[in-house]
């Protein structure tokens, strides 16, 4: 199984201010994501979504706290 990479807050704040990565809360009990959603986070339903239109190459930062 390959290692998922961990991305520093400040990194990934600039890449979904940047528009080159989408931020996911990680919980699928859409009122906890709710509570803990960051700026720009989109919930894990929205995320799955929008995966059929997005590219192969977009970075996805996923969250849980």
């Amino acid at each position: 199984m390959a290692e998922v990479a961990r991305v520093p807050a400040q990194e990934a704040r600039q890449k979904v201010t940047g528009g080159r990565a989408l931020l996911v809360c990680a919980y699928e009990d859409e009122a906890k994501c709710n509570t803990i959603k960051l700026d720009g986070a989109i919930s894990l339903k929205s995320f799955e979504a929008r995966v059929p239109s997005l590219g192969r190459n977009q970075e996805v930062i996923f969250y849980c706290a």
